[in-house]
């Protein structure tokens, strides 16, 4: 089977601004619907002579990966002739600008589940790649290819993008096309519990930073940070990242979200499944039918869905929440990071005890962690005094009780906290996973980035 992404326009135009706060508060639910979305991104390789994959032609390419995962039950998404993503179970696997591969997992109940999703969907990957000659890096950032290495996906809103990024920053294209993310989307009960983790969560985005560290190379050598993935979010655009101080305001709610997105500038508008350049203009023009690219025509809720999904801060807000603060990295990262926040965030004495220990950091404080964060991982200095390495070990011990009161058990007899294991290890180590690779890059690779390609592969 195959299908289309929704062609846009489609459904009553908006009203008013009304609508667009109760659509992020649609997300509202009962604790005991709680969900774990487990996203993340790897780089296809040729195994042959590790160059990346093109989208289609001869030897390994990424549309040949697309028509071998569908013996698997996936089905095909078609963008103007080309498959450009598969869904599967209310998961999908879609293609980021530079041909990383994206697996969004379907909304879970445990970590055990999301993880088994992970296991599940790394095998397959693997074994169509083996057929056709390819492999699959676990980093943050491309190790080796330049830009021009580096093909673009057929995926219209990318020549969107790839044309306004540098008009609002100097590393916009590095992040689209050579950088790769995990991520964790959680849920909320209610607006207030929306706003305890949106501020939890953001403060200590930099922690999963330093923890999951995972990106020194770029250009076949050292770039001089731990997370280099992290580093270029600092200058992709700042109108659309960051760490939104205002979220720390009192009376934050959907409302300031729906007011700072309003006038974050946008992408495109999707009509008739083309992809109209809106980059620079504002939704809330748009709202009032004076977008000078659809005179006089307001917007659907599905265009609003498009802006949101274009809006990039260290947490992002939809009808859930996610974390967007981790380099991508080896297979049991991958399960280590919805366990660390699902730890602090669906545990409410947890969620207490994390919000006494950020609740005094000021935005300068919470900003400047972050910069830290990327360049020096656990070695950075933490607010208030002491180490980054302290404040995770702090962090890490409040996760593992949130996991320990939910107390959902695998086979095994085992609770999710099993999963922070290897981050107990970094954290009592000092070492990130961007350390050790330094330490091996200047050591027994002696200088060469080529064996990171065995080394780091899936």
């Amino acid at each position: 089977m195959s299908g289309t992404y929704n062609q846009g326009g489609e459904g009553a135009p908006i009203e008013n601004l009304e609508q667009l706060s109760a659509y992020l508060a649609k997300g509202c639910k009962p604790e005991t619907d709680f969900r774990i979305g487990t996203e993340h991104e790897k780089f296809g390789f040729a195994l042959n002579d590790h160059t990346p994959l093109a989208y289609d032609g001869d030897g390994p390419t990424v549309l040949k990966m697309l028509e071998g995962l569908q013996r698997f039950g996936w089905d095909a998404i078609v963008e103007a002739g080309h498959v450009v993503a598969l869904k599967r179970e209310g998961a999908s696997i879609t293609l980021e600008p530079g041909g990383q591969f994206e697996l969004s997992g379907a909304p879970l109940e445990t970590v055990h589940q999301t993880c088994g999703e992970v296991n599940k969907h790394l095998r397959e990957v693997r074994e169509v790649a083996d057929e056709i000659g390819a492999g699959f890096l676990g980093l943050g950032f491309s190790p080796k290819w330049s830009l021009d290495d580096t093909p673009m996906m057929p995926k219209a809103r990318y020549g969107l993008m790839k044309a306004y990024m540098p008009k609002v920053g100097t590393l916009g294209h590095q992040m689209m096309f050579r950088s790769a993310t995990v991520q964790t989307n959680l849920d909320f009960s209610d607006e207030a519990d929306m706003a305890k983790k949106f501020r939890v969560s953001l403060a200590l985005q930099p922690v999963a930073t330093a923890l999951f560290a995972n990106s020194p190379f770029a250009d076949k050598g050292l770039n001089g940070f731990l997370s280099y993935r992290a580093h270029i979010w600092t200058d992709t655009d700042r109108h659309r990242t960051g760490m939104l101080p205002f979220v720390f305001e009192d009376g934050f709610g959907f409302e300031n979200y729906v007011d700072w997105a309003l006038d974050v500038p946008m992408y495109f508008v999707k009509r008739k499944g083309e992809y109209l350049d809106a980059t620079g203009l504002n939704f809330r023009d748009f709202l009032e039918g004076k977008l000078d690219i659809l005179p006089g025509e307001k917007p659907v809720i599905s265009d609003w869905e498009d802006h949101l999904s274009t809006l990039f801060p260290e947490v992002r807000l939809k009808t859930f929440l996610e974390m967007r603060g981790a380099d991508s990295g080896a297979w049991d990262s991958l399960c280590a990071l919805p366990a660390f926040w699902v730890g602090l965030m669906y545990d409410g004495s947890a969620l207490d005890a994390a919000w006494d220990v950020v609740k005094g950091w000021s935005a300068e404080e919470r900003e400047q962690l972050r910069i830290d964060a990327a360049k020096l991982g656990l070695n950075a200095p933490a607010p208030g005094g002491g180490t980054m390495q302290e404040l995770a070990r702090q962090v890490l011990k409040i996760s593992r009780s949130g996991l320990n009161a939910r107390a959902r058990l695998n086979g095994h007899g085992e609770n999710e906290g099993l999963f922070l294991d290897e981050l107990d290890d970094i954290v009592k180590s000092g070492r990130t996973r961007a350390e050790d690779l330094i330490a091996r890059f200047e050591g027994e690779w002696k200088g060469s980035i080529e064996p990171v390609f065995t080394e780091c592969a899936y």
